[in-house]
């Protein structure tokens, strides 16, 4: 359900940040950008501070590996906008052929097997998540995954597990790939917070 106020911001501040921002870019401000205009308390500063670390802070994941990781996530949740819009910044810092090989099945896609054990855990935390257990970290480790990069990407998965949640109950608009491409770009640029 699209609320109007997400769309054209809930205060004068808001509506403008989003009509000056959208002009300056040359697309409309994609709504994951607009909800943070939205109500401070829904998606405001501390969430907005956790995304940044988990996708930008200091990791032995790259940035790349982190957006794959987003649009698994997304995948796995069947959420369209998550998925173009964390598959357009992944194949920034990640070959696209490996990035649409993962998105199609990670299982038998080229990634070193310590992205693959980890896409497991992942996988199960998302679609299973009682079913995750010792077992699924231990897997990881075996594979050659760290104690800090499992707890990297789980707060990955976490995050988006709420993103794409949210991002299907407001209908965000989905962008075309060119617009998803801009926007990755500002990503990139100017991170999640």
């Amino acid at each position: 359900m699209r609320l109007p106020d997400v769309e054209r911001g809930d205060t004068l501040r808001s509506r403008t940040l989003i009509r000056i921002i959208s002009a300056v870019s040359g697309i409309r401000l994609p709504d994951a950008a607009r909800v943070a205009f939205y109500h401070k308390g829904f998606v405001g500063p501390m969430f907005g501070a956790w995304t940044q670390a988990a996708m930008r802070g200091p990791s032995e994941w790259s940035i790349g590996e982190r957006e794959l990781m987003a649009a698994m996530v997304a995948h796995w949740n069947s959420c369209t906008f998550c998925i173009g819009a964390h598959r357009a910044i992944a194949v920034r810092g990640t070959d696209p052929q490996t990035v649409n090989a993962c998105l199609a099945d990670y299982r038998t896609a080229p990634i070193p097997e310590r992205l693959r054990a980890t896409l497991s855990f992942l996988e199960t935390m998302t679609r299973e998540p009682d079913k995750l257990d010792a077992t699924h970290a231990q897997a990881a480790f075996s594979a050659g995954t760290s104690q800090a990069q499992l707890v990297d990407a789980a707060a990955v998965a976490a995050i988006f597990n709420i993103v794409t949640r949210y991002a299907d109950a407001l209908d965000f608009t989905i962008p075309t790939e060119e617009e998803f491409d801009k926007a990755a770009g500002m990503m990139l640029k100017r991170g999640y917070s």
